[in-house]
């Protein structure tokens, strides 16, 4: 675990002030909105494509506090879409680069970071005491984790999930439907046994095929759902409806319930 405390980063000899840089933001939501905003916690599993993204956009619009977790480091094929990707990070930790970019961009957000895989060992101590979790992972398993605690600790929990030009996002909450039951995963209702995990892992096969605006737009949209839930403005997206969509048919732009 890495923790990267506020600096007092300066630009052009003053203090970068947490105020000024959401200056065009502030037309938009209260100062008493953007407050809860400052003052939130959140933690976005996966620091990828989605994720990237996701983190990048909670700094820009002023989270007070991150906790960043990815057990893999970036290799040459991530560059086509994951947006903290450069050819200067190529076998650098994914979480350490987030870290590090975060306090560039907004020297103002606490940042934690974890080189880690999450399982049931750890799940705990990455989303405590966080007020909403996000979902950036790449396999079934860990989701079924992370938002089997999130459900139990009734943290948000905010689903994305890309498959090409596919993408889809909802937020699950503790007096919802769950993602497992939504989803009709063979887990719901039952202990991780191996076989229960293994029926799990068949559900996932081979690499995913992605072209970069995909998982970035995913990334956006739970970016955005953490500012409705924390701030308390607009509709959140709240499960069994889910918002779906087909970067090749704009027309499939949809909120549906499932």
């Amino acid at each position: 675990m890495n923790t990267l405390e506020v600096s007092l980063t300066t630009f052009n000899g003053e203090m970068m002030d947490y105020w000024e840089i959401l200056t065009r933001q502030l037309s938009l939501v209260t100062k008493e909105e953007q407050e809860k905003f400052k003052n939130a916690k959140i933690a976005v599993i996966g620091c990828g494509g989605i994720g990237g993204q996701t983190i990048e956009m909670l700094a820009r619009m002023g989270v007070g506090e991150l906790v960043l977790v990815d057990e893999d480091s970036f290799d040459v094929s991530n560059l086509n879409r994951q947006t903290f990707a450069t050819s200067d990070d190529i076998g650098q930790s994914k979480s350490d680069v987030a870290a590090r970019k975060v306090k560039s961009i907004n020297p103002n957000v606490k940042v934690t970071n974890f080189n880690e895989r999450v399982d049931a060992a750890n799940i705990e101590k990455i989303i405590d005491e966080s007020n909403i979790v996000v979902d950036a992972l790449d396999n079934i398993i860990t989701r079924v984790i992370t938002t089997r605690l999130a459900k139990e600790k009734s943290i948000p929990f905010i689903h994305g999930a890309i498959h090409g030009t596919l993408g889809q996002v909802t937020v699950f909450l503790s007096n919802t439907i769950s993602y497992e039951e939504m989803f009709n995963l063979p887990s719901a209702g039952k202990d991780l046994s191996e076989k229960v995990i293994e029926d799990l892992n068949k559900l996932t096969s081979g690499v995913p095929p992605v072209i970069g605006p995909t998982p970035n737009l995913v990334g956006c949209l739970e970016a955005m759902e953490a500012f409705k839930i924390i701030t308390g403005i607009g509709k959140v997206t709240v499960a069994p409806k889910i918002l779906t969509f087909d970067l090749l048919d704009f027309s499939s732009f949809s909120v549906d319930e499932i």
